[in-house]
């Protein structure tokens, strides 16, 4: 059955269909929402609010993108909101006195694996974190995410440009076992 047909019967309230749908796409959005909110059981609350939701506004697909992209959107912004539920709070910050070098040089060093810089990134302050994820590992540019965070571009920019500065200093003691 083609993904279009699925989706269509879903807009018609076909269980089965949604059943489909769900088990097609559980496991994938199930490690976008764990890389946000790290904890497992977490995740999978996340991932079923966001199915909820999706079934709940799928009148509001119009296939401008596939449905996992729409769904992946919708449980990045679930993992958002969770962490916002847990007292997280972003701070802006002073846009007035912050100048912004565009820095586009995401090298690391020879010898250091994915897991190691997933791991780095994990490690971040969470403000950071969910810039650098949705920049790096979900692949939203700045005004994606700005509109996502309820950020400025500008506020986004520089906390992806602070984030990549601390990764790049947690790899570095990573490998010689100091910050300098």
């Amino acid at each position: 059955m083609f993904q279009i047909d699925l989706v269509e019967r879903c807009k018609a309230n076909d269980r089965k269909a949604q059943l489909r749908l769900y088990r097609q796409y559980c496991e994938g959005m199930f490690f976008v929402a764990k890389r946000f909110v790290n904890d497992p059981d977490d995740a999978e609350d996340v991932v079923q609010e966001a199915f909820i939701k999706a079934f709940q506004k799928i009148d509001q697909f119009k296939g401008e993108v596939t449905f996992g992209a729409w769904l992946k959107r919708i449980v990045i912004n679930k993992s958002i909101d969770f962490l916002k539920t847990k007292k997280e709070r972003f701070q802006e910050l002073n846009e007035n006195s912050i100048h912004i070098v565009e820095d586009d040089d995401w090298t690391v060093e020879d010898g250091i694996s994915i897991d190691e810089v997933k791991e780095a990134i994990n490690q971040l302050t969470e403000k950071y974190r969910l810039v650098v994820q949705l920049y790096l590992m979900e692949g939203y540019d700045h005004k994606e995410i700005s509109q996502i965070m309820k950020l400025t571009e500008t506020t986004c920019r520089t906390r992806l440009l602070r984030g990549k500065g601390h990764l790049k200093e947690l790899l570095k003691e990573r490998r010689y076992g100091t910050g300098s």
